[in-house]
Order: structure tokens, then sequence, then C-alpha cells
């Protein structure tokens, strides 16, 4: 064989036959919930035995009563374990169902769950658009600080959160702040997180608490996590940093619920939830540097310094001097005379 069809032959697309089912399920109006469990069996390379929930492409199905959401944007639910919400206004619709295996998996077949979790969803007009940066309050002026030149033109503030609030659509706030408002009972939907400061967005991850045990797939920083406008609450959230921000700075976070429960701060990783599991409806995320070590004190030395030495001088020298004691007088012995030789005349 010549080198050119060598060449020729190594450019022929190599095609890998799946196996492949596809599946109408027809739904009735309402919100529901497609679970896919773990698949015993899947691959982590390739991601199969895996699931697609696509919107039909005849007219017959009904694909505009039909809206999906799910944690990815191509409709793809992971054979590690992933959910979808589907959501049918003026039903029956129908939902098509394609399940992708390899050659060698015909026994790793996905299961799927379907819940309802709604009977009546709203109209789908009522949705709120995407989040768009909030305006910061018009600037106040300041006796003696000069003209307020442009005071009435509003700059936009980057938001370091997003979350969709149940009745009122998309809020944002500052790190720091509380998200959505306490004692409301209006859960959240969905949420991002995307820090303007401090640590880079991609260095931050989290997670929605969807059920008991129950998480969604890790959310990279500025990824929506959860659903808008289908009625389905965030039970908690979870969230950890990583990368180098991990290592210089440290995040806690807290959180309330509809029936008054308040959780938190809790640490990186934890899931924060309340026990009852009410929805979720405000958080406050705080992420600070960490605080270095303080430096072990020193052994004081032999030689202290003059300060220290001069401590005992000085009482030393306030010390009234002691009294003379007088001395006792000690009667006095007598001397033995010498014996004095007598003189002979």
């Amino acid at each position: 064989m010549s080198e050119a069809a060598a060449a020729k032959g190594d450019q022929t697309p190599r095609v890998t036959e799946l196996n492949v089912s596809g599946h109408l399920m027809t739904l009735d109006t309402g919100l529901f919930c497609i679970i896919q469990t773990p698949a015993k069996g899947a691959d982590q390379g390739s991601g199969l035995p895996g699931v697609r929930l696509s919107v039909p492409p005849g007219p017959a199905s009904r694909p505009e009563s039909i809206q999906i959401s799910g944690f990815r944007d191509d409709g793809w639910l992971s054979g590690f374990g992933d959910a979808a919400l589907v959501r049918v206004t003026n039903g029956p619709a129908q939902v098509l169902v394609t399940i992708y295996q390899a050659p060698s998996g015909r026994d790793t077949a996905p299961s799927l769950q379907v819940l309802k979790l709604l009977d009546h969803v709203p109209p789908a007009g009522g949705q709120v658009a995407a989040p768009v940066p909030m305006p910061a309050p018009a600037s106040q002026h300041v006796p003696g600080a000069g003209s307020e030149v442009g005071a009435s033109q509003q700059t936009p503030t980057v938001m370091d959160m997003i979350a969709h609030v149940q009745g009122r659509g998309d809020v944002g706030a500052l790190l720091g702040e509380w998200l959505g408002e306490r004692g409301s009972k209006r859960w959240i939907e969905g949420f991002a997180v995307a820090p303007s400061h401090d640590v880079p967005a991609h260095d931050v991850e989290y997670q929605a608490v969807l059920g008991r045990g129950w998480l969604s797939p890790w959310a990279e920083g500025g990824q929506f996590c959860g659903s808008r406008g289908m009625a389905l609450p965030v039970l908690g959230l979870r969230l950890r940093l990583r990368g180098p921000s991990a290592q210089t700075h440290e995040c806690v976070y807290s959180a309330s619920f509809t029936d008054g429960t308040e959780v938190g701060p809790v640490r990186a990783g934890e899931a924060c939830e309340a026990e009852s599991l009410a929805p979720m409806e405000s958080f406050r995320i705080e992420i600070h540097p960490r605080q270095a070590a303080a430096p072990a004190p020193a052994a004081a030395k032999p030689a202290a310094g003059p300060a220290v030495s001069a401590k005992p001088a000085a009482k030393a020298a306030t010390k009234p001097a002691a009294k003379p004691t007088p001395a006792k007088p000690t009667p006095a012995k007598p001397t033995p005379a010498k014996p004095t030789p007598a003189r002979r005349k």
C-alpha cells in the first residue's frame, strides 16, 4: 500500500455502533420530575449509559406545551444519577426519551422514575427573563464635597449572587448579604454564585439540595443551579472552594427556611438544610481570607533587659532601712591578777 493510500486510510472515520432506543412519553398537564438512578457499570469516560430528554420534532406531540429544565443545557441525564424537570401546559403532550448504551452494555439499561409534583402550573408567559445587573442606589451629596456630577446616573452593580424566588423572579445580592427574604415563605427555585472579588468565580462550586441525601451535580461559579418558574423549591445548598482559593480563603454559609428554621453558619462542604427539609427562602455566603497562625511566643532569655532587673532594685530602694538593734551590754569578765614576785631586800 502506498503512503498516500495509507494516509487516506488513516483519515477514514471510525464509527462505533451504539445500542439506541427511543420512546415517546405522554404526560398530562402538570410539573414532573424525571429521575435517572445511577446505572450499574456506568463508564466514566463515555458517560454511557445515558438518557437524553428532548422535544419531539413533529407538531402532533404538541412540543409548544413542553418545557424541559435539567442541570445540563443539552438535555442529557448522567448515568451516575441525575434528574430533570418537565413542565406541561395544556396537556397531554409528549417528551422524546432516547436511551444510549455501549455495545457491550446491554445489561446496564438505566432506570427512570417519573414523579408528578404539581397538577397545575402557571402559563409559560409568566416566566422571568435571565438575570441582569441590578442598579446601585444613587449617590448622596456630601456637604463640602463639591458639585454632585452625574449623581442622577445610576451605574449597574455586578451582583455576586442571583436567585430565582417564587413569585418575585430573579433577585441579586453581594457576598455577606442575605439573598432572598427571611420570613417571607417564598422559596428559592434556583441560584448562581459568581464572586466579583476575593476569589475567582471558577474557584467556587456549589450544589442544590433536592431531597434527603439527594443533591444536584456540582455547578461551577456563574452557572445557574436549579430551575426557573417551575415551582420546584430548592431545599438547601452546599458550597466549597477549590484550586488556590481553597488554600488561601475559607467560606461559611447560612440559610433560612419556610418553616421558620434557620441553619448556620456551616463550614464549606457541608449541606445547609433544615431537618424538616422545608424549602429554602434565603441564604448568606461569606468568603474571607484564612487567618495566619499566630507565632509562638519566644522563650525569655536570661538577660531580659534593664526593665526586668530594675524591678527588684526599685523594691529594695523603697523598702525602709532596718532600725539598728542596740547591742546588749555584756558584763566584763574579771581578769585574774598575775602574781607579782616579791623583791628581796
